[in-house]
């Protein structure tokens, strides 16, 4: 008997994330004896729990696949995660109040390792709530951080973004040195892993190009020996381009720019580091400064995204439903690299107890001997990544991005539930 679907888009949004989304909707849309409909989530798991459900099948066929061309999260996205059973009971009984009350039968959570972890909570609690629900994670994030997956769908846009931006940055910079700016810091996301720094390194193809030092989380920031790095590429090739990640950290473990505060998942707030670092240097060089912080625009830049990323989202959202569809339950799809020269990949299957909540770093070939830059390993597994251009439409000179209708599924139950 058909069942409805209900999928969500969790945690920070990428420039692909909509791509997954497409490939959920039109591979479900082609399985209606299995899947009656899909009902997305507004903001997320949210969606669920205030019976606050977007009716995909009231958008066109070509609205559903210009999503593959636009950035951020159509649904809307959410932070905020489930607690186990034993702390948040009431939770799991609306979630599975809601699943029944629209007969839906299967769960995609697209999101990072918190999302994870909640699909597979769902997919353990359905049962112990008398209410079965197949639940397949749809991996996504920026940071690069899932287990066994090859990559993750949205890393490939921002490493190329940054790759790109630092390359650009550091001519302009190199063009003014002379009489003005000298140091250039751009900051980057990556709380604990070093991915997408890392991707900064591929704009440097020989001696002297940018950037010249990249900051990891997973090095320890040494204040003396940066300094004395910093002066010395000024003075040997006039200026001196940093990326930096937002994790990076001291040897006790406090981030470079920590606010002191914590989000909803207990992670630190983290301020800029790229102005700590520029006038780190300033103080101690007196070398003139810019410094740039990425932030959102390396997540969003859809219109520099990375053909090979934005084809991976897609096939993993269709991967998603196909798993689903198959009889598998709590597991996630992934991508399997099958090739080197040409690259070559394909999608594989993961069990979701062994990708929520932990963390792939960078591992240590992939980091120069001096600390300082990447490897030629760690050039040859990024490089396949921001390979190709899907450019969106455009008109008049800007890109051309959908906007769903979002029609609300009319709402089943009486009472109200308040999320804090």
């Amino acid at each position: 008997m058909a069942r409805n679907a209900f999928y969500a888009q969790s945690g920070g949004v990428t420039a692909v994330i909509n791509a997954s989304a497409c490939g959920v909707i039109e591979t479900a849309r082609k399985h209606p004896d299995i899947i009656k409909n899909v009902y997305a989530g507004r903001n997320g798991i949210i969606g669920a729990l205030t019976e606050d459900l977007i009716d995909t099948s009231k958008e066109s066929d070509a609205d559903i696949a210009a999503l593959r061309h636009t950035p951020a999260g159509a649904f809307g996205s959410c932070r905020y995660k489930l607690k186990g059973l034993e702390d948040s009971r009431a939770e799991y009984e609306r979630l599975i109040e809601v699943f029944k009350a629209h007969d839906i039968g299967y769960l995609f959570y697209n999101g990072g390792g918190d999302s994870q972890d909640t699909s597979h909570k769902v997919s353990q609690i359905g049962e112990k709530l008398g209410y079965p629900i197949t639940c397949v994670g749809v991996p996504k994030t920026v940071d690069n951080d899932l287990p066994i997956t090859d990559c993750c769908p949205g890393f490939g846009s921002v490493a190329k973004y940054v790759a790109v931006s630092i390359r650009e940055a550091a001519f302009d910079v190199a063009s003014m040195a002379k009489t003005s700016t000298k140091i250039f810091v751009m900051e980057v996301m990556g709380r604990h892993a070093g991915w997408i720094a890392a991707a900064g390194g591929l704009a440097a193809e020989k001696e002297g190009d940018a950037p010249h030092i990249i900051l990891f989380p997973e090095v320890v920031f040494d204040q003396e020996k940066f300094l004395a790095r910093v002066d010395a590429t000024v003075k040997k090739f006039g200026y001196c381009a940093i990326v930096v990640s937002e994790g990076a950290q001291y040897a006790d473990g406090t981030f470079l720019a920590e606010a002191g505060t914590r989000d909803s998942f207990g992670h630190a707030q983290l301020g800029g580091v790229a102005p700590v670092v520029a006038k780190m240097v300033q103080d101690a060089l007196g070398y003139k400064y810019h410094w740039a912080v990425a932030d959102y625009l390396q997540r969003a830049a859809r219109h520099i995204a990375s053909a090979t990323d934005v084809e991976q989202a897609y096939a993993l959202g269709k991967a998603a439903v196909e798993l689903a569809i198959s009889g598998k339950n709590a597991v996630m799809p992934t991508i399997v690299r099958t090739g080197e020269n040409p690259y070559t990949w394909e999608t594989g299957c993961a069990n979701l107890a062994d990708v929520a909540n932990v963390e792939k770093m960078m591992p240590p070939e992939f980091i120069s001997e001096d600390g300082y830059g990447i490897t030629d390993a760690c050039r040859a597994y990024l490089s396949p990544l921001i390979q190709g251009e899907d450019y969106p439409p455009f008109k008049d000179g800007l890109p051309q991005y959908v906007e769903l209708k979002k029609v609300a599924v009319p709402k089943k139950l009486n009472k109200e539930f308040i999320v804090t």
